[in-house]
């Protein structure tokens, strides 16, 4: 499996279908578009949360046309919200993928669920929750979800909270989700599938001004995303094209590794401690 470097991330240069096949192995998705390629300039506990990625695999035009410029064009921009309804169409009559959606406002994810098992004739999003605002920083209500998600014999987790939220809770709990074979990270598609939310006119996708439909619907919190944070972009691709382009963060130790090993202590000792009987 081939792959392109744009900046200071490989992505995995496939298309939809090669990936769907290959995810009846398993893994770990991630989605990378302009936004998440700048947070990875800035954030280390990102960067690092990335590794654990099986696939990654464009979701923005733009960085399609980035890659053709850098001289390795990529095959397809496959989107989370492009990607989701395909997966879920592929393996629709296959028993063994049961999914858990996590995301979205209260009430949407269970929307969503609804909508999913109708279409596809069978009860295949098998359980949903809506975390509450600031659930990845609350240790009590991540473990409710470990719990929900592990007791609902689901062996997909779909998860929609946003980057770089979801990529770094699916991290920082992957390992406790011992029956999860396939790991989605979706952004806002949970919204879609619940209708909550529309998506821009195909033909803005393909232009590459989707993100223009977005900031129209969502102003007050889009505007300063795509409008100041995502510009240095274009800059930071041509300084990699005329090779002047320096990776922030090398492969190896950091606050995030130590992160990862304070959490599955205090994991073990909190939540998965037997108890002591007593002779």
């Amino acid at each position: 499996m081939k792959s392109v470097n744009i900046l200071n991330l490989s992505i995995d240069n496939l298309s939809k279908v090669e990936l769907l096949d290959k995810l009846g192995s398993g893994g770990v998705v991630f989605t990378p578009n302009v936004d998440h390629l700048i947070k990875l300039q800035k954030d280390q506990e990102f960067y690092k949360a990335y590794d654990i990625a099986t696939y990654r695999v464009c979701d923005s035009q733009i960085v399609m046309y980035a890659s053709k410029f850098l001289g390795t064009p990529l095959k397809e921009k496959i989107s989370g919200s492009d990607l989701f309804p395909a997966f879920y169409n592929h393996y629709k009559d296959d028993e063994n993928i049961k999914i858990f959606l996590l995301g979205a406002a209260e009430g949407v994810a269970k929307k969503a669920q609804e909508r999913i098992n109708h279409k596809v004739g069978r009860n295949m999003i098998v359980d949903s929750y809506s975390p509450s605002f600031g659930f990845e920083n609350n240790e009590i209500e991540c473990l409710k979800i470990v719990d929900m998600i592990n007791n609902s014999g689901a062996t997909v987790l779909a998860i929609g909270v946003g980057a770089p939220k979801q990529e770094k809770w699916i991290a920082l709990y992957k390992e406790k989700l011992t029956n999860i074979k396939i790991f989605l990270a979706l952004g806002a598609t949970i919204d879609f599938e619940a209708g909550n939310k529309q998506r821009s006119p195909e033909w803005m996708s393909v232009a590459g001004v989707e993100w223009l439909h977005r900031l129209m619907s969502e102003p007050q919190r889009l505007w300063k995303r795509y409008l100041v944070d995502d510009l240095p972009f274009f800059w930071l691709v041509m300084k990699q094209k005329l090779n002047f382009y320096s990776q922030p963060f090398k492969k190896g130790s950091s606050s995030f590794n130590v992160r990862i090993e304070k959490e599955a202590v205090s994991l073990q000792q909190d939540y998965f401690r037997e108890p002591v009987l007593k002779s």
